[in-house]
């Protein structure tokens, strides 16, 4: 057989796995499954791309497997779950410096001459250029390095219309003119330009934005993988960009409707940047009525249904496992209970779900706001375990609040709510909730994983 048949019939076997990977990481039963065909699609690829075109020895390209794999299981295995967003946002910049560094190598030994080529490798540095930088900013919000809150200057749209402006004409010079200046300027000057985008694309945005950012990073991302296969005639390399890129826009688009609000909106409005209005009126709530685990174990005793709320709190507690306990306790007792879990949960895109899964959390008592909000006030007791935001009645009670008209979980409306915080800080938003002081609300003060804990400690004695 002639080997560039093996070789294509090989990027379709991977392409096919890719599909059929990214389909099943629809369903959470079958998440896991189609992680592993997805990515042993791509180490198909990657072999048979690295061996047909003789690259590289072939000892090199175990050696680079071996290391790859050391780093791949400890990243798996080690980091923390509040720390995936964090990864999951330099996997990101990652794959964005890869594919800028194949454009760079491809411009410097291709003729100049070829403008669909001169195209396609100014696509896949900037985009690549702006998803690397920018998904190091996101990395340095998500950890808390930098500062979560946008960072906004005067004549801001200014400075980024002309930047955009001068990487349009780098553009033109690169494709048409190649005679402005010289070669490797234009790419210096290029991948530099890329870089401040993506600084300047990805600081004004508030740290509650950020699983919209991740996902529309994760899009970017697959899109310049996609110009570069483009860019060097690999066919299984833009099937994966595109399928990165399209899935990333749709989940982009999904984390948006959560929130009702435009792309727009979440990358230019600065959401999070508290006014001072937004101050006087958080000190002018109230006072909160706290509770003891002892008492509040006495109502959920008596509880017949009750729903439990998790956020990122739950994630920083690792109090996972404890809730998990806590719901089949409850179930034993003659509750019915539920996890409803907002979209925009958490830092990134499906940190709950993967939290709960984490835990053995069945996935069929999982819900989702629309679901459990109609029934919202024959339910006993609500437990919002870390959550903030997406709980927040500002959303439907406060026209000036940043977060008006964002659907949410409407505990509120529940008989009871516990809310487990450690303090009465805001959320990742920076906004304060009222929820903490509704006349139903009790607060359970102190770390999520000893409180519930402490709650299992009472069903069980």
């Amino acid at each position: 057989m002639d080997i560039s048949i093996l070789v294509n019939l090989t990027y379709i076997a991977a392409s096919i796995l890719f599909i059929v990977g990214l389909k099943m990481l629809g369903s959470p039963d079958t998440a896991r499954q189609g992680n592993l065909l997805s990515a042993s699609g791509m180490l198909l690829a990657v072999v048979i791309t690295l061996l047909d075109q003789n690259i590289i020895d072939y000892r090199f390209i175990a050696g680079a497997l071996l290391a790859g794999g050391i780093v791949g299981y400890f990243a798996a295995t080690k980091v923390q779950m509040t720390s995936m967003p964090e990864m999951v946002a330099i996997f990101n910049g990652f794959g964005g410096i890869a594919s800028l560094l194949v454009g760079s190598a491809e411009y410097v030994v291709s003729p100049l001459n070829n403008p669909a080529l001169m195209g396609a490798i100014y696509l896949t540095v900037l985009i690549g250029g702006l998803t690397f930088t920018g998904s190091l900013i996101a990395y340095g919000k998500l950890s808390e390095v930098i500062s979560g809150k946008p960072f906004l200057y005067k004549g801001q749209q200014f400075v980024n219309g002309l930047l955009l402006l001068t990487i349009l004409l780098v553009g033109v010079n690169m494709i048409f003119v190649q005679g402005m200046i010289s070669p490797n300027e234009t790419l210096i000057l290029l991948i530099s330009l890329a870089f401040i985008l993506g600084i300047l694309f990805v600081i004004p945005i508030g740290g509650a934005d950020m699983p919209v950012v991740i996902a529309l990073l994760n899009s970017f991302s697959g899109l310049a993988a996609c110009a570069a296969g483009f860019v060097i005639t690999n066919n299984v390399l833009i099937v994966a960009g595109a399928l990165v890129g399209a899935s990333g826009l749709i989940l982009t688009n999904i984390m948006c409707k959560a929130m009702n609000r435009s792309l727009a909106n979440v990358l230019f409005s600065g959401f999070g940047a508290v006014s001072d209005s937004d101050t006087e009126r958080s000190e002018e709530q109230g006072e909160v009525s706290p509770i003891s685990a002892q008492d509040a174990y006495l109502i959920l005793e008596a509880a017949s249904s009750v729903l439990i709320v998790p956020g990122y709190g739950m994630a920083v507690a690792q109090a996972q496992h404890a809730v998990r306990e806590l719901g089949e306790l409850l179930e034993a007792n003659g509750a019915e209970v539920k996890y409803a879990i907002h979209p925009v949960a958490g830092r990134m895109p499906g940190h709950m779900n993967v939290l709960l899964a984490e835990a053995n959390v069945s996935y069929d008592v999982l819900v989702e706001p629309e679901d459990v909000n109609p029934i919202m006030e024959t339910v006993d007791v609500c437990m919002v375990i870390g959550a903030n935001d997406v709980v927040n009645p500002d959303a439907k009670e406060n026209e000036g609040s940043p977060i008006y008209g964002m659907p949410i979980i409407e505990v509120d409306n529940s008989k009871t709510v516990f809310v487990l915080k450690r303090s009465m800080a805001s959320g990742f938003a920076g906004i304060q909730n009222p929820l903490f002081f509704k006349s139903n609300t009790r607060m359970l003060f102190g770390d999520a994983k000893e409180t519930v804990s402490t709650l299992v400690s009472e069903f069980k004695g």
